[in-house]
């Protein structure tokens, strides 16, 4: 299978989602110039060439061979990415990123992007319940707000005029955004006609972009969520399912438990539960060659563990991943699915995690995964209208990076030539803006500012499971920690003089009671010795 407000000087300083089609490049002059290269405002020169941020120029693109399996040529706008649509972008200097080199590139902060930050991933699992939700409230945002500064193509370039005439661009959400991109990279190319198409290519997986593809995609999710809601402490939480029984995160407080009713559906007392899914129906785009326009197409669809056993026997264990890991060699043979003893191959899935050979007819790994979720998720166009995609993909990044540290490969170790179409080394990831090339992130994330907390030694990983979020909790509720301080002072007080009080007035009325009592046994004691000497007297 193939797998799947803020100040706004805040905002120019982090760098932002660049993706599929920056707003201001989106229009008729744009696309008839063939140039995306935008004012900066802080010195209102394209690219901020004044303040030497970048400066506008020509494209070069590569022209190392791709492998046999895409025949064509020309046919594909993202052939040559982006050349079908620009030829002149912005080229950034130093540690300035961005579409017009007004943010930083990734890890770095600061109105010169001087300052190195690195920010850590944690485990969804060991986050506080407020921090769940604050994680779910931010997913749902982004659901429900249009992005402000980018757009999607809802025609190919030959659609739209020789000269851009006929701009076809229409308005997203943030979070469909990622689903739409994530759809656009792994389509099929229309080759003429209805149902005329050619199924296999895709510039994010089977091939050795997966993993840097989606690293980036990662980033750029991460920072949009940033920019939305103006945490700029926000990091996108992983899911470890190393030897999980069931999706440990399918429940009501978290990504969405079973529907009672519907088992393919979402429990409605999850916020889940009346999102729409988008890019769902492929066949349906490739019989009227069209491409998906982002309206909604149902309900998000997911029923866990029903799916062909056959296919996925289990989900990955511990003893998989360390298997995986321990492979030397990152691409082999043909650089595809069938690629054997791959480190790609076999995380993607399409390898086995014991032997490493290639295992046509099943999942492993991160298919697994995919197929597991039996719905949404389970197909590759779609899959990213789960919200449980960015757990999975952020926990397949911190494997990738296990294998990085480990065997600390040279550039070299990534094919410069003969991989499939769009996963060589110099080729510029699909569909984002600005361009990134597939090699470029061949590395660690210690250079992209990021850190995995599971990966982190045993103190600073105390320091980020534990003090943190103590200390970050404490931080957010730090007045009602000091009210209740304070009340709870003021009780005490006052028990304390009650009882002070009450302690005194016993003591006085002990005093009080010996002094009666001896006052009175006295006499009593004499008249008994009296009446006893008497009667004794008497009895004698």
């Amino acid at each position: 299978m193939r797998s799947l407000c803020v100040p706004l000087l805040l905002l120019q300083l982090i760098g932002t989602c660049l993706c599929q089609f920056p707003r201001l490049c989106a229009n008729s002059e744009g696309l008839r110039t063939k140039e995306c290269c935008p004012v900066w405002d802080g010195d209102g020169s394209a690219c901020g060439a004044l303040s030497g941020r970048g400066f506008c120029t020509e494209v070069l693109v590569s022209d190392e061979p791709h492998g046999p399996q895409y025949p064509h040529s020309g046919i594909d706008d993202r052939e040559r990415w982006p050349l079908a649509f620009f030829n002149r972008t912005c080229r950034c200097a130093g540690n300035y990123g961005g579409v017009n080199c007004g943010e930083c590139r990734f890890g770095y902060w600061g109105s010169n992007c001087a300052e190195y930050r690195e920010s850590v991933r944690r485990n969804i699992m060991t986050l506080s319940s407020a921090e769940q939700q604050k994680f779910i409230s931010y997913l749902n945002l982004a659901k429900n707000t249009i992005s402000r500064d980018y757009v999607i193509a809802t025609g190919t370039r030959a659609e739209m005029g020789e000269n851009g005439e006929n701009p076809m661009f229409s308005d997203i959400n943030t979070y469909d955004l990622f689903v739409w991109m994530h759809y656009y990279v792994s389509r099929d190319t229309f080759l003429g006609g209805p149902g005329n198409v050619w199924r296999d290519i895709d510039f994010a997986h089977e091939s050795a972009a997966f993993l840097p593809w989606h690293r980036v995609f990662l980033l750029h999710w991460e920072n949009e969520i940033r920019k939305l809601t103006g945490d700029f402490n926000f990091t996108i939480p992983y899911w470890d399912w190393r030897d999980a029984q069931s999706c440990e995160v399918c429940t009501d407080s978290l990504m969405g438990g079973r529907n009672s009713l519907n088992p393919n559906l979402i429990s409605p007392a999850s916020v889940f539960s009346s999102w729409k899914v988008i890019c769902t129906q492929p066949e349906e785009y490739n019989s009227r060659e069209v491409l998906c326009n982002a309206t909604g197409e149902g309900p998000l669809l997911r029923n866990p563990g029903n799916h062909d056993p056959n296919r996925v026997p289990r989900l990955p264990t511990t003893a998989d991943v360390d298997f995986t890991v321990g492979l030397p060699e990152y691409e082999t043979g043909t650089m595809d699915r069938l690629s054997n003893m791959s480190f790609r191959n076999v995380l993607e899935g399409f390898a086995s995690p014991e032997t490493g050979m290639a295992v046509p007819g099943q999942s492993t790994m991160h298919n697994a995964l995919h197929v597991f979720m039996n719905g949404s998720m389970s197909s590759v166009q779609g899959s990213a209208n789960d919200p449980i995609f960015v757990l999975h993909h952020a926990f397949i990044d911190s494997i990738f990076e296990r294998w990085l540290r480990t065997h600390q490969p040279l550039r070299t170790s990534y094919p410069r030539t003969n991989a499939p179409i769009g996963h060589n080394d110099g080729y510029y990831m699909v569909p984002f803006f600005p361009l990134y090339r597939n090699g470029d992130y061949f590395l660690s994330n210690k250079a992209l500012g990021y850190e995995y907390s599971y990966l982190l030694d045993p103190g600073q990983r105390f320091v980020q499971e534990f003090l943190t979020p103590y200390l970050q909790q404490a931080g957010q509720i730090w007045q009602w920690l000091l009210g209740a301080g304070i009340l709870g002072a003021v009780i005490t007080a006052l028990l304390a003089v009650l009882i002070v009080v009450a302690r005194r007035k016993w003591k006085r009325n002990q005093r009080r009671k010996r002094a009666s009592s001896y006052g009175e046994r006295q006499p009593l004691l004499h008249s008994s010795s009296e009446e006893g000497s008497s009667s004794y007297q008497t009895t004698l």
